[in-house]
């Protein structure tokens, strides 16, 4: 029985999982950033194209659970052991000396397009938008009739009468659905490494729930930028921002005056404030009601 035991405790590890366990650790001791992101569902040969964009940003590696729960062990970094519990799906480890947030940054701009499949949850509406297609009357004509899509044929072509919205969000995708999407090149979807959690070295700290969100990020920079400017203004502030506008202002109550003494009509004053350009409605802050105001 001793002997059993004394066999079994003694058995033999591979060099390459001793060599992999190594890696890992050095790793984790000598880089910045421990980024753990969920890689479901990515073909391999989108896989690889990544890990390429990412060459000399980030070494990522998709060793086996064990290995990098022993080299976690192994570092000695008791805040590192935390990432155990983001190791709940199919993950890569990208070690790198970036920040937290310039890594996951990068795994962002590297998702790419992809097209829906049948039963997956559509992420909005997906709609059919009018106009003209490359589908060839045929087949496509009762496909399209199926989903409730109104068509018309204009040369030799199916030409598309008015949107239709074909998957509602948060619902699964059909079987024609998902084809028509495929067919009309309408690729709902986008495929990359999802960040989950990640470690920083030099601060110490974990971080979860990561969400880059750099749009809503440079509105949010935007409005505040129209709200100090106005604030600014209003208070006589003198910068380069705010000299001209100041200077606008005076003008305008100047000839406001001079109606007001001799009983002109008088007129609302209006200052455009020149701020970068906001693609989107801006739903908090409008400027125009803002500056108008400090003229009454």
């Amino acid at each position: 029985m001793i002997k059993k035991q004394h066999l079994e405790t003694s058995k033999h590890i591979p060099q390459v999982k001793v060599n992999s366990v190594k890696e890992l650790t050095d790793l984790i001791k000598t880089k910045k950033t421990i980024l753990i992101a969920d890689i479901s569902n990515i073909p391999g040969s989108q896989f690889q194209q990544i890990v390429k964009k990412l060459r000399g940003k980030a070494i990522v590696k998709v060793p086996k659970k064990n290995l990098f729960l022993r080299a976690l062990d192994s570092a000695k970094k008791e805040k590192a052991k935390e990432l155990k519990n983001s190791l709940v799906k199919p993950v890569a480890l990208l070690f790198s000396d970036l920040d937290s947030y310039d890594l996951a940054s990068e795994l962002i701009k590297n998702k790419s397009p992809s097209k829906a499949k049948p039963g997956q949850i559509a992420p909005k509406d997906l709609e059919i938008p009018a106009g003209p297609t490359d589908l060839v009357p045929g087949p496509a004509i009762s496909e399209l009739g199926a989903l409730g899509i109104k068509i018309q044929i204009q040369g030799g072509k199916i030409e598309i009468k008015e949107p239709k919205v074909i998957a509602h969000a948060g619902s699964p995708i059909s079987n024609s659905a998902a084809a028509m999407l495929s067919k009309l090149g309408i690729l709902p979807f986008t495929i990359g490494f999802i960040p989950i959690s990640a470690y920083d070295s030099i601060e110490e700290k974990i971080y979860t729930e990561i969400i880059i969100d750099s749009e809503g990020t440079l509105e949010s920079l935007k409005s505040s930028y129209t709200q100090a400017l106005a604030f600014a203004i209003s208070i006589g502030q003198f910068n380069s921002e705010t000299i001209r506008l100041i200077i606008q202002k005076a003008a305008l109550q100047e000839k406001r005056f001079i109606k007001v003494i001799s009983g002109e009509p008088d007129e609302v004053p209006v200052v455009e404030i020149q701020t970068p350009l906001v693609k989107k409605e801006e739903k908090h802050v409008n400027p125009t009601e803002g500056l108008a105001s400090l003229f009454g």
